[in-house]
């Protein structure tokens, strides 16, 4: 007989295992980029930042740090992420040949890495009201900027190298999935650009400079509201009230 206690654990489980399949997709992906189906990787990793938009709700909902005290979920999803938002990108962004070669190519690719080593075991990483400390390491996104609007390969590692000094700098910016303000106009332009993103992959091979230059009406919204949000409300609290989901 099933008990209650049971059902939720089992609840509990299926949240990490939902939030582990993450992982899975990076595989997939890092599977499509060795055999150079590039739209392939993204949409793979377009379909893991869904899970990691939707884990975190679930997981509340779950009770998960109540239910399954002993089991880190926070630990797993900072796993997840690296694999997903950092690692794979990058190999995404060496394997296409987007950046110069020789040092300043590797240097290139290997700031993320470690800006986003550290970025993601920061104590301040995320505030206790919710948002990112630094640029919270979208390098999915950026290699798919940089894929498709082709600039040259030393312009790419500029790029790359500014974003890595960016995650050290202390600016908050939106925790989409727990933001407390400005939710509506935030979801509803996302949801936008979430659609004109997968019309994009569904372009591959060929996808069109045009409408990625379009869609970066959201990432433009994304940072300059975070920034007006960083300088027009009050520092974020240095504790945090008690997590029940540990995501």
């Amino acid at each position: 007989m099933t008990t209650p206690d049971t059902q939720a654990r089992r609840r509990a489980w299926a949240v990490h295992l939902y939030t582990a399949s993450g992982a899975v997709l990076a595989l997939l992906a890092l599977e499509a980029v060795a055999q150079q189906r590039y739209g392939t990787a993204f949409a793979w990793l377009a379909l893991a930042m869904i899970i990691d938009c939707t884990d975190g709700t679930l997981a509340r909902r779950a009770r998960v740090k109540e239910v399954l005290p002993h089991f880190d979920g926070s630990k797993l999803d900072d796993i997840v992420d690296y694999l997903t938002y950092v690692f794979v990108p990058i190999v995404i962004i060496v394997r296409a040949g987007l950046l110069p070669d020789g040092a300043l190519g590797f240097a290139a690719a290997a700031a993320p890495l470690l800006a986003s080593a550290y970025g993601f075991c920061h104590a301040a990483a995320k505030t206790p009201d919710h948002f990112f400390t630094g640029f919270p390491s979208y390098w999915n996104v950026m290699a798919l900027y940089l894929f498709v609007l082709d600039w040259s390969p030393a312009t790419n590692a500029a790029v790359l190298l500014a974003f890595s000094a960016a995650v050290r700098v202390p600016i908050r910016y939106l925790y989409p999935s727990r933001m407390t303000i400005l939710r509506l106009p935030t979801y509803g332009l996302g949801a936008l650009w979430g659609v004109l993103v997968f019309w994009l992959l569904a372009q591959f091979p060929h996808p069109s400079p045009t409408l990625a230059r379009l869609t970066l009406f959201y990432p433009a919204y994304y940072v300059l509201v975070s920034w007006w949000v960083h300088w027009h409300t009050p520092p974020s609290p240095e504790r945090a009230a008690p997590d029940a989901t540990g995501y």
